[in-house]
């Protein structure tokens, strides 16, 4: 018997982890992460609910990582630090993943595989890495072979015909495991609703090239510090073009020293130049290299657009946001460009220059192919919102795929494989975890509640003195209101009075419970509040005995 078992990324975009389980043994397939939206004040970022792993962890034999993004491998320090095991991934995959796990002080066995080099997990599992075609370099899926059958897990892909690195999608090996015989196939939603066919990386070379020799100023180019395939052909035009280049943004820093190392950039040293050059330069002979594409307050772009910084815009320079909006970005992206154009630079995005930016997803006529061409006895449609894995399962469906072979699964969902058959077979906890980046500390539901409240209502200290020994009110409540508005603040005095009145109404003799008072305290403050206002603020009870 062989289970998949979603415990993220299986309606909403990011969180992906797999757990592919047989025989008393389990595999998992990336460890990701999503950011919040502004609905999550104060956290920083989510990950997935390990509980499953966590209560079955001497099953775990090891992690295998698709690819350097933080959606598929940002959560590996969190999970590892609970559960050490194994990590395998190819070289540019685990540098990133070295990255994050050093940052926070976690020790990981990280093993570098090479694809199509089959290697094992456990006893059970035999996991073979194929090449994929993705915005980051190293990008794999894998073939996980079990004695119950063949799982293939194809990870982020699009189909390049002219990847600028060279290396296409692996689609031989897939179709040779298809005629093998596939059990089941997971594959990449994210573009299932663009039916057309994914443009390739050279769109966006052809159209830098295009609008980098039109420039007369600086050039900023914002993009994601993983995408190095864009970030390399940035790089070669500025050495043709005899322009300098500055980085802006930690992560675009680190990312380029990284790769550069490693050999993935072959550019020379002198291509660049300290950000803070940048004003000493002529303005036609330099390119900033940003992060903040997605209107990120604190990343590169914004800083630029806020004049913060050494760099300043300026009329006849060049603005490119090479990326399209995550969902849930598109109103600060929004923002971010509406601020730009106040600086009189040209600004271009995908809207205005669609060859400013391609996708690194499959689009529909891409995933019929690999439907196709893979033949497998049942499908899983995986990574994207729902919507995103209905449309791919309707593609499934126009491929040839019978409805019994269709499996539409979310996150927590057992689907159990025996004897070459597919179902559903109950679930396991799963759900989304808030943390702080560093600490690591978790934000728990209430907390967030409390904080979603606070932004709503504002914050009340209500304080006040009982006599000890009578346990008479000797003053108070005094209010002091945070993130009021100016009526409500205005209202304080009121709201004061009658809260005393409605206080005085408890007997001297139940004053001498201290959580009582404060509870008392609290809810007279908040119906006086409702009285005034219509507005029920959280209240902080200070009670002083004297």
């Amino acid at each position: 018997m062989l289970h998949v078992i979603p415990l993220g990324g299986l309606g909403e975009i990011g969180l992906n982890a797999m757990v592919i389980a047989c025989r008393g043994e389990m595999l998992l397939i990336d460890a990701g992460l999503m950011f919040p939206s502004e609905s999550a004040p104060g956290v920083d970022i989510i990950v997935p609910d390990f509980t499953h792993i966590r209560q079955n962890a001497a099953q775990l034999k090891g992690i295998v990582i698709t690819h350097g993004h933080e959606d598929h491998m940002g959560a590996l320090p969190y999970l590892l630090s609970e559960v050490p095991v194994p990590v395998y991934g190819t070289r540019y995959t685990l540098a990133m993943a070295r990255n994050r796990l050093d940052e926070l002080g976690v020790v990981a066995d990280l093993h570098e595989i090479e694809p199509r080099t089959p290697f094992p997990v456990g006893t059970v599992f035999s996991v073979e890495a194929s090449r994929v075609t993705h915005t980051v370099p190293d990008a794999v899926g894998y073939i996980v072979r079990t004695p119950e059958g063949t799982v293939i897990h194809t990870g982020d892909f699009k189909l390049d015909p002219d990847p600028i690195d060279g290396l296409r999608t692996d689609l031989e090996r897939w179709g040779e495991a298809g005629e093998q015989g596939v059990l089941c196939l997971l594959s990449d939603s994210t573009n299932s609703e663009y039916t057309t066919e994914t443009g390739s990386e050279r769109i966006v070379e052809q159209t830098f090239d295009r609008l980098f020799r039109e420039a007369q100023g600086r050039i900023v180019v914002a993009l994601f510090a993983s995408n190095l395939h864009r970030v390399r052909t940035v790089l070669k035009l500025a050495e043709q073009l005899g322009r300098k280049v500055a980085l802006q943004g930690r992560s675009m820093t680190r990312n380029v020293e990284m790769a550069r190392q490693l050999g993935y950039l072959d550019v020379p040293e002198n291509l660049f130049v300290p950000l803070d050059a940048v004003p000493g330069l002529a303005p036609g002979r330099v390119i900033l290299l940003s992060t903040g594409a997605q209107g990120e307050a604190r990343a590169g772009l914004s800083q630029i657009a806020a004049g913060n910084g050494p760099v300043r815009l300026d009329p006849g320079d060049m603005v490119i946001l090479s990326s399209r909006p995550i969902p849930g970005n598109e109103r600060s992206v929004g923002a971010l460009l509406d601020q730009l154009h106040w600086t009189g630079a040209r600004i271009v995005y995908a809207q205005v220059e669609p060859g400013v930016h391609v996708s690194g997803h499959a689009s529909k006529p891409q995933q019929r192919r690999v439907l196709e061409l893979v033949r497998p006895r049942h499908f899983v449609p995986i990574h994207g919102e729902l919507r995103h894995l209905h449309r791919h399962l309707s593609t499934a469906r126009e491929a040839g795929l019978a409805p019994e072979q269709l499996l539409l699964a979310q996150d927590g969902d057992l689907l159990t494989f025996e004897e070459g058959q597919g179902r559903f077979a109950g679930s396991v906890p799963v759900g989304r975890i808030h943390k702080d980046l560093y600490s690591g500390a978790m934000v728990s539901p209430e907390a967030l509640q409390e904080r979603t409240k606070l932004a709503e209502t504002g914050v009340v200290v209500a304080a006040l003195v009982i006599n000890r020994s009578s346990l008479e009110l000797m003053a108070g409540p005094q209010l002091s209101g945070h993130g009021l508005s100016l009526d409500e603040q205005v209202q304080l005095p009121r709201v004061a009075e009658e809260a005393r009145n409605l206080f005085l109404q408890l007997s001297p003799q139940l004053r001498g419970d201290d959580a009582l008072v404060r509870e008392e305290l609290t809810r007279a403050v908040r119906r006086a509040f409702k009285l005034f206002t219509a507005k029920r603020p959280l209240v902080v009870p200070m009670v002083v005995k004297v």
